[in-house]
This record gives structure tokens, sequence and C-alpha cells, in this order.
């Protein structure tokens, strides 16, 4: 599902129009960002599941079109964990 569908949907199920929904999905995502970009960033939306931000450490990796090893830098990355009613649903 594309965003462009999933406003749709919205707009469909909460009867409003699509600008309305599109403004909501982006306000969502712009929340769910500032939380994550926080030092402990995490986001739980009960049933649904939770958004964390993990550090990856450092690591060596290889050039899969030459098998030259290369340095893979330290990171944040986005986890997410899906919530008990999103595992039933599924």
């Amino acid at each position: 599902m594309t965003k462009a569908e999933l406003v749709e949907q919205a707009a469909k199920d909460a009867k409003v129009s699509k600008v309305a929904a599109a403004a909501a999905l982006n306000s969502f995502i712009g929340s769910v960002t500032k939380a994550l970009k926080k030092k402990d960033g995490k986001v739980t939306l009960v049933g649904f599941g939770t958004f964390s931000k993990v550090r990856r450490k450092a690591r060596k990796g290889r050039n899969p079109q030459t098998g030259a090893p290369i340095k893979i830098k330290a990171r944040n990355v986005v986890k997410f964990r899906p919530g008990k009613k999103l595992k039933d649903a599924i």
C-alpha cells in the first residue's frame, strides 16, 4: 500500500477530505520522526506496535561485486516490534 492509497483509505473510513487525511498522516509521520530523534526515542501504539531507535555498531562487510572488505560505520536505525493485536490479525 502506498502513501496515496493510505490517505485515500483513511479519508474514506473517517469520512473526511483527502486533504485532511493527508494532513493527519503527515502530522503522524512528523511526530513519530521527531520522537525518534530524541536520545531514547520510542513510540508505542498499544495493540499496533512499538517504533524504537537502536544503535548499530561499526562492523566490517564485503563489497558483493568485488569481494573487497569495507568498513560499515556505526549508525542509528529504526526498529519496529508489532503488538499482540497486529500479530493476531496477521
